[in-house]
């Protein structure tokens, strides 16, 4: 009987990650090119902000509910389909509310994006025949 020695067989693509992974040095941001870097800082700033408003709105919505139904406590008697309106409330409100504004949100971030896409690229100077 002879004695052949185990190999594991594995995918190029996953001898190739593996590698890349082993050899790979430390994560570096990439670097913009000087003309974009401005376009990229306003971009950032306007989607942050929308952001911003999209959290604010989601917090006021998941912690605003409960303060608003507290402060009425008749909803808790009302009953649709014999389940009390301030659990209905809680239970099936915010879900699509917090789906519209993710969709607002996307939306928005989208055509920030839009927005920079069609801007017209700045001027290129010209460096002369010299070169400088």
């Amino acid at each position: 009987m002879s004695h052949s020695r185990r190999v594991a067989v594995t995918s190029p693509q996953t001898r190739l990650a593996h590698a890349r992974r082993r050899y790979r040095g430390p994560w570096r941001p990439t670097t913009l090119d000087p003309v974009e870097a401005p376009f990229a800082v306003a971009l950032y700033q306007r989607q942050r902000r929308r952001a911003a408003v999209a959290l604010t709105t989601a917090f006021t919505l998941v912690f605003g509910l409960p303060l608003v139904l507290a402060l009425a406590p008749d909803l808790g008697r009302v009953r649709l389909f014999d389940v009390p309106v301030s659990w209905l409330a809680v239970a099936v409100l915010p879900f699509p509310a917090m789906t519209a504004l993710a969709f607002w949100h996307l939306r928005r971030a989208e055509a920030e994006e839009d927005s920079v896409d069609s801007m017209p690229a700045p001027p290129v100077q010209d460096c002369g025949e010299d070169g400088r």
